[in-house]
C-alpha cells in the first residue's frame, strides 16, 4: 500500500514539473514568439497581389456592412414606432452582427478591419506598414460610401425623409458628451480587437482565433446599445463617412468631426494600453 501511496507522490511530481500552473503557465517560455514590428513603408507590398486582394476585402467587407446596417435604421425610422420595428436592439444586433460575420469572412484576408478607428489602432500597435494602413482606410471610406449610396438608390424618398442614418450629436447632450462616447465606444472596441487577435493568446489557446470575430462582433453590439441615444454611434468613421456624403446635408455635417476625432483617439488609447500596460512590449528584453 505504501509503495503505490509512493508511485502516486512520484507521478503528481513528475506531472507537476511538465505542467506549471500559476503565473509561470503564462510565461513567455511556450511555443510563443513575439512578431516583430511591421515596417512603416514597405514598397514590395505594391507588387503583391495579396495586398491588392486584401484591400478589396475591406471594401466589399464595408460595402455590406453599410448597406444591411443602413437599411436596418431606416427600417427602423419608418416604422409608426419602436414596438412596430426591431428597434434599438434590433439596430445594435445589426451592426454587431455583421461585424461578427464579415470579421469572421475576411480575417484571414485582409484581418477583418472594416474600421479605419481598428486600422489606425493597429498602426499605433506597428500590425501593419503605414501604405497598408492608408489603402485600407481609403477603401473602407470607398466601400461604405457605396453601400449607403445602394441603400439611397432602393428608396430615396425614406432615405431623404429619415436622415440616411447619418451620425449627430442628438439633442440635450452637447458636443462634448457625443466626443466622449465616441472615444470611450471606440476604446472599448479596438481593447476587444486587441486582446481577441493577441498572438500570444491564439499560441496558448487554439480555438481562440476561431472566436476572435465573436467578441468583437459582441463589443460592437454593446457599443451600441450604449450611445446610439446619444451619437447614433459612430465609433467608425467610414461609416460616418458614407452616411454623410450619400446624405449629403447640414445634419450629416454639423458634427461630422466628432466622427473622427473621437475614434482616433480610442483607437490610440486603446492601443497605448494594451501594447504599454497589458502587454508590457516596451518593457520586454529584445532577443
Amino acid at each position: 500500500m505504501e509503495g503505490k501511496e509512493e508511485d502516486v507522490r512520484l507521478g503528481a511530481n513528475k506531472f507537476s514539473e511538465r505542467q506549471p500552473i500559476g503565473t509561470a503557465a503564462q510565461s513567455d517560455d511556450k511555443d510563443y514568439k513575439e512578431p516583430p514590428p511591421a515596417p512603416l513603408f514597405e514598397p514590395g507590398e505594391l507588387k503583391s497581389w495579396s495586398f491588392w486582394r486584401a484591400g478589396i476585402a475591406e471594401f466589399m467587407a464595408t460595402f455590406l456592412f453599410l448597406y444591411i446596417t443602413i437599411l436596418t435604421v431606416m427600417g427602423v425610422k419608418r416604422a409608426p414606432s419602436m414596438c412596430a420595428s426591431v428597434g434599438i436592439q434590433g439596430i445594435a444586433w445589426a451592426f454587431g452582427g455583421m461585424i461578427f460575420a464579415l470579421v469572421y469572412c475576411t480575417a484571414g484576408i485582409s484581418g477583418g478591419h472594416i474600421n479605419p478607428a481598428v486600422t489606425f489602432g493597429l498602426l499605433l500597435a506597428r500590425k501593419l506598414s503605414l501604405t497598408r494602413a492608408v489603402f485600407y482606410m481609403v477603401m473602407q471610406c470607398l466601400g461604405a460610401i457605396c453601400g449607403a449610396g445602394v441603400v439611397k438608390g432602393f428608396q430615396t424618398g425614406p432615405y431623404e425623409r429619415n436622415l440616411g442614418g447619418v451620425n449627430f450629436v442628438a439633442p440635450g447632450y452637447t458636443k462634448g458628451s457625443g466626443l466622449g462616447a465616441e472615444i470611450v465606444g471606440t476604446f472599448v472596441l479596438v481593447y476587444t480587437v486587441f486582446s481577441a487577435t493577441d498572438a500570444k493568446r491564439n499560441a496558448r489557446d487554439s480555438h481562440v482565433p476561431i472566436l476572435a470575430p465573436l467578441p468583437i462582433g459582441f463589443a460592437v453590439f454593446l457599443v451600441h446599445l450604449a450611445t446610439i441615444p446619444i451619437t447614433g454611434t459612430g465609433i467608425n468613421p467610414a461609416r460616418s463617412l458614407g452616411a454623410a456624403i450619400i446624405f449629403n446635408k447640414h445634419r450629416g455635417w454639423e458634427d461630422h468631426w466628432i466622427f473622427w476625432v473621437g475614434p482616433f483617439i480610442g483607437a490610440a488609447l486603446a492601443a497605448i494600453y494594451h501594447q504599454i500596460v497589458i502587454r508590457a512590449i516596451p518593457f520586454k528584453p529584445r532577443s
